[in-house]
């Protein structure tokens, strides 16, 4: 490129106070009939290539004039830059001091700010009464909302009404030997006159189910002069108990009690696993072995080690197992007969843990566990997942074992103490939330 300006000034250059008439006169020596429009071509190159202002379309134009633009290179240097508008423009123009306008300016538009929605209302804790009536919602859809619906318009008692209550109790579970008991009472009180209107009736009907809890109303008290407090597991595969043992450590420890938990599901490695998750989560010793060790060996070792550090609660989980089979029931009594060469009183609650959706099989378990092992106490898990929860009904009025807990949802709270007069208000209370 820069070889090109130097071939371009081997001829002498015009002097640089050389007027624009002077220009002017010599391409009239050239080409006279376009002197005027040359002129003014040439006046504007030179005021454009100065100032770096001259749009390319007038460069453009200029290039096409043959002979002027032959004069005008002899005359200034910068020229020779129109021939090659593509090569010298970048070049050619200097940055201008003041930035060049556009002819279209273009004013953005200021920016709206989107209103921000308002943030949404901090829910409200809901309390011990409003969890367990959201965790029985599916429940008392089936059962007291089914049963509402039968009184609507109705003023009088008969046996039509009370066979429709005696079909909805069955759909919800409550199982056939709770049902008719209730069917009886309801009967009798009616024959007596207790009873004379469809409303009566519905009142009387919430009363005889709280009544049936009763037997089952005994929440758990941990001794304070038992140390350890051994509560050992048990139930069949799938309920949640490895679960519900995390959920009862952080209660304990809320309480102000020490827990240590040991791990006697030893068949499945994943228990093991899951027990100490749940173990680093609230800060609590885990007592382990290997897979596939000896549950009483563990749970003895576990034992041991509460008497030594003086631990409050030991939880024991065990694996899970079908109640018909008897090996594995067995394995459960050996279990115990280990735990009572440490501590004769061991265990001092032996829980069994029932899916709330196994509807009447529940009881099935229930007896059998009983029978091998002696049950304590009962924990309910899964009430929310269920229409089925009728069958704590079932459960107190066969079994008359008390029900320690009910689970009402998935948080670590949702584990809740059951209390016959609460659950039955939670599945016929009215109002919404």
């Amino acid at each position: 490129m820069f070889g090109f300006f130097k071939r371009n000034k081997k001829q002498p250059e015009a002097p640089l106070e050389q007027s624009p008439e002077t220009n002017a006169t010599e391409t009239e020596a050239h080409e006279a009939p376009a002197s005027g429009e040359l002129s003014t071509q040439t006046g504007n190159a030179q005021e454009k290539d100065a100032s770096a202002e001259q749009p390319i379309a007038e460069a453009d134009s200029a290039v096409d004039q043959d002979a002027p633009v032959t004069a005008l290179s002899d005359d200034k240097p910068s020229a020779p830059g129109l021939e090659h508008p593509a090569e010298e423009a970048p070049q050619e123009a200097p940055v201008p001091s003041d930035p060049v306008t556009p002819d279209t300016v273009i004013t953005p538009e200021p920016v709206m700010e989107t209103p921000k929605a308002d943030a949404p209302p901090k829910k409200e804790k809901v309390g011990f009464f409003g969890r367990i009536k959201q965790g029985l919602g599916r429940t008392r859809a089936n059962l007291s909302e089914g049963l509402a619906s039968l009184f609507l318009g109705k003023k009088q008692i008969d046996d039509d009404l009370l066979e429709d209550i005696e079909t909805q109790l069955l759909i919800a579970d409550i199982g056939v030997e709770a049902t008719s008991e209730i069917i009886d009472r309801l009967t009798e009180r009616v024959s007596r006159k207790q009873l004379t209107d469809a409303q009566a009736l519905y009142e009387a009907l919430q009363e005889e189910l709280r009544t049936m809890l009763e037997p089952s109303n005994k929440p758990l008290v941990i001794g304070e002069q038992t140390t350890p407090y051994v509560i050992l597991m048990v139930g069949v595969n799938g309920v949640g108990k490895t679960t519900t043992i995390g959920k009862l450590a952080k209660k304990f420890q809320s309480e102000g009690k020490s827990v240590m938990l040991a791990a006697g599901d030893t068949f499945r490695a994943a228990a093991v696993e899951q027990l100490q998750v749940w173990g680093e989560r609230n800060s609590v010793p885990v007592i382990a072995q290997h897979t596939g060790a000896d549950s009483a060996s563990v749970i003895f070792d576990a034992i041991q080690a509460a008497q030594a550090r003086n631990i409050d609660v030991l939880i024991a989980d065990t694996a899970g197992r079908l109640q018909n089979k008897s090996n594995l029931m067995e394995e459960l009594k050996k279990v115990t007969r280990v735990m009572k060469k440490l501590d004769g009183a061991a265990p001092h609650e032996t829980m069994l843990v029932v899916d709330a959706g196994t509807g009447q099989n529940a009881l099935s378990q229930a007896s059998l566990f009983d029978e091998a092992v002696g049950l304590t106490g009962i924990t309910l898990t899964k009430l929310d997942g269920t229409a089925k929860g009728g069958i704590v009904f079932a459960l107190a009025q066969q079994m008359q074992i008390p029900i320690r807990f009910i689970g009402v949802g998935e948080q670590v709270d949702d584990l809740r103490p059951f209390d016959a007069d609460q659950f039955t208000k939670a599945l016929f209370d009215k109002n919404e939330g």
